[in-house]
């Protein structure tokens, strides 16, 4: 379902180190919002809810989603960039139609989520 690349993870395991607790998960998840009507969100957890899946890890990594963001994440790839200006992730989904100029919003064919005013 979710692609997380090899430098993604090792960035995430990273980040990771520094927050309190064992055993933590790596929350991806959509929301209503950004210019487009909808946003991405990352985050960690340590536990999972009644409506979340979970998926294999991936190079150490287990990421978990609720299951209404489930079909909108399908076939999303997560890398981190490294350049001169910092690092970042960054976030292909192969169900956007359309995004926002800095690309952090994003709408799909059956999903224009909640434009916000930018």
């Amino acid at each position: 379902m979710i692609h997380l690349s090899e430098a993604a993870a090792a960035q995430v395991k990273e980040m990771m180190k520094q927050e309190e607790g064992d055993n933590l998960y790596l929350r991806v998840g959509v929301k209503g919002g950004g210019c487009t009507g909808l946003s991405y969100g990352m985050g960690f957890d340590t536990e999972m809810k009644a409506d979340d899946q979970a998926l294999d890890p991936q190079h150490g990594v287990t990421i978990i989603m609720d299951n209404e963001s489930a079909p909108v994440l399908e076939g999303v790839k997560i890398d981190y960039k490294q350049n001169m200006m910092g690092g970042g992730f960054t976030i292909d989904n192969p169900n956007a139609i359309a995004s926002c100029g800095c690309g952090s919003s994003f709408k799909t064919a059956t999903n224009a989520g909640s434009p916000e005013n930018c």
